[in-house]
């Protein structure tokens, strides 16, 4: 079940960008065992995404963040400032 603040992020036009650029990339992550989560959008334009799967342990991450990810979202939604990697439980 959806939390009234999940409701209101995927009504959300720009979150529903965020989330299609994410869609275009997670065949790829899923192809090595990981994926990513968006949890927010920040007032400053930072998207915030959780790494799941392999995604969370691989020495590879950060390089997929930010040559990967950060590069397509920004791309396809260039009012986001950039991408950062965070934890679902903090």
């Amino acid at each position: 079940m959806m939390t009234e603040e999940q409701t209101t992020q995927s009504a959300n036009p720009l979150f529903q960008q965020v989330e299609a650029a994410l869609d275009t990339l997670r065949p790829y992550l899923m192809a090595d065992g990981g994926s990513v989560r968006l949890l927010d959008i920040t007032d400053e334009m930072v998207v915030e995404l959780e790494l799941l799967g392999a995604c969370e342990t691989c020495p590879m991450s950060t390089m997929t963040l930010r040559a990967g990810i950060e590069q397509v979202v920004k791309r396809s939604v260039p009012e986001i400032s950039r991408v950062e990697a965070v934890s679902s439980n903090g």
